[in-house]
């Protein structure tokens, strides 16, 4: 193979070469938390196992990965060893973020936004015994369902990557009041209800008490919704881009407290209100909507409006700007754009380390390898990160419907399931992964370029607005 930009040609081996020097970075710093070293070697290796093939990640298949003669170890790990969970997790979010702002300050990106993005994602559980378990609604499904559900706060630094700093899992409150079910599902002793907005507030808590500093903290209306949420948000000083349902009550006067609904039909009925923008970067080029905004009776709150340009279909978003913060509507649109990456970030847990997979019941084991999925995205995510510019060499997106193909595609940067490939994969030569590495970013390229052009034809009115 070859190509013009050999320094692109040779990311390969530089991101396994970084991505193993991170992994033993995080890994040292773990060890404080374990109390004796034979569960901290094994949680070395579930985080190797978890980053490889397997098509299944459980108590067998990772034992058999690494080496083991029997599951046991990595049973032992999840259920019985000494480790503290919480502090772990701290350490990751630690990492993460530390990785995640050196990549931005090494890329001239120190000023662009960093976001906490709050959503939930979901496991299928059979059964009653697990803990948290109960049918309800499941986005993995699209239905209700019998399954778990967690709270995640993703951390996202723009044009840089994201990873998962943060996660709670949501006990309904039948199985917290019941103490034989409580004793069976291993809750802990003084566990109490928490809402999803409620433990939304925990973990942007213990990441403020961990020094991370966010522009803005997004998330869909189950915690736009949650009024405790956007409290504690205000009273911190911590602004935010909430999405809120059309029934949400504005406050615009004294005594004029629309819905948002009834907002948008009464006083954005000029088209001159509304301004097409781009929420960000996708696959597939910039991701344009018409924007609108709304000013309230307080002057640090504002409704921001997006519309499909499409369908037509309308988004709310409810959003504080804290005294001192820069106030414009370019801004809260970058802000609102940056959540959609806490779904890149679930898709890279579950597709490439398992965080949908743990075949384990008790609540300790579920967050010890949610833990440890967490670990292992970090590591890869940081790594993409550091070498996001450094192996970028796409060529410039069409302008035109009837534009030519480049000669050259080039390759698009490194990304979280090559790290993943990578740092695990054993070469049947040398240099055959590195090899299938560029050659997979090369045709990921071919085929943006492809649907970015598609797009242009389908879309004419995207042409102008380039």
């Amino acid at each position: 193979m070859t190509t013009t930009k050999p320094k692109a040609a040779a990311a390969a081996r530089i991101g396994a070469s970084l991505a193993a020097r991170k992994r033993g970075e995080l890994l040292g710093l773990l060890r404080p938390c374990f109390v004796r070293c034979e569960p901290w070697l094994q949680a070395g290796k579930y985080l190797g196992a978890l980053a490889g093939d397997l098509p299944r990640r459980n108590g067998w298949t990772i034992a058999q990965r690494v080496g083991d003669r029997a599951p046991l170890r990595t049973q032992r790990l999840l259920n019985r060893a000494v480790w503290d969970t919480c502090a772990a997790m701290g350490v990751v979010r630690r990492f993460a973020v530390a990785g995640l702002d050196e990549a931005a300050r090494r890329q001239g990106r120190r000023r662009w936004l960093a976001v906490g993005a709050l959503d939930e994602t979901s496991q299928v559980k059979q059964g009653t015994a697990t803990a948290g378990v109960q049918r309800h609604y499941l986005g993995c499904v699209g239905k209700v369902a019998n399954g778990i559900t967690t709270v995640h706060l993703s951390y996202v630094r723009e044009q840089t990557g994201h990873a998962l700093i943060g996660a709670r899992q949501w006990i309904p409150a039948a199985q917290i009041d019941d103490p034989v079910r409580s004793l069976v599902m291993g809750l802990p002793p003084g566990l109490e209800f928490r809402s999803k907005g409620e433990l939304a507030i925990d973990l942007c808590t213990e990441a403020f008490g961990d020094g991370v500093r966010l522009d803005f903290v997004c998330g869909d209306e189950v915690y736009g919704a949650c009024t405790r949420l956007r409290k504690f948000f205000e009273d911190h000083g911590q602004g935010y881009v909430l999405r809120v349902p059309s029934t949400f009550r504005l406050t615009l006067a004294a005594g004029v407290t629309p819905t948002c609904k009834q907002a948008v039909t009464r006083l954005l009925k000029d088209t001159r209100r509304w301004e097409i923008r781009s929420a960000g970067t996708g696959s597939k080029g910039q991701r344009w909507y018409g924007w609108a905004w709304l000013a309230t009776a307080s002057p640090r709150h504002h409704l921001l409006i997006r519309r499909h340009l499409s369908t037509g279909e309308l988004a709310f978003h409810y959003c504080f700007v804290p005294p001192g913060q820069a106030l414009s509507k370019s801004r809260l649109i970058r802000a609102a754009g940056l959540r959609w990456p806490v779904e890149e970030t679930f898709e890279f847990g579950k597709g490439c380390f398992g965080l949908d997979q743990s075949q384990v019941r008790l609540y300790t084991a579920i967050a010890r390898h949610t833990v440890l999925v967490m670990a292992a995205l970090a590591i890869c995510a940081v790594t993409a990160a550091l070498l996001r510019d450094r192996t970028d060499t796409q060529a410039p997106p069409p302008v035109r419907p009837e534009q030519r193909p480049p000669a050259d595609p080039g390759m698009i940067p490194l990304t979280v399931p090559e790290i993943a490939r990578l740092l695990t994969t054993r070469p049947a030569t040398p240099g055959h992964t590195e090899h299938w590495s560029n050659w997979r970013r090369r045709q990921q390229a071919r085929a943006r370029w492809y649907h970015q052009r598609t797009r242009l034809a389908r879309e004419p009115a995207i042409t102008l607005l380039r």
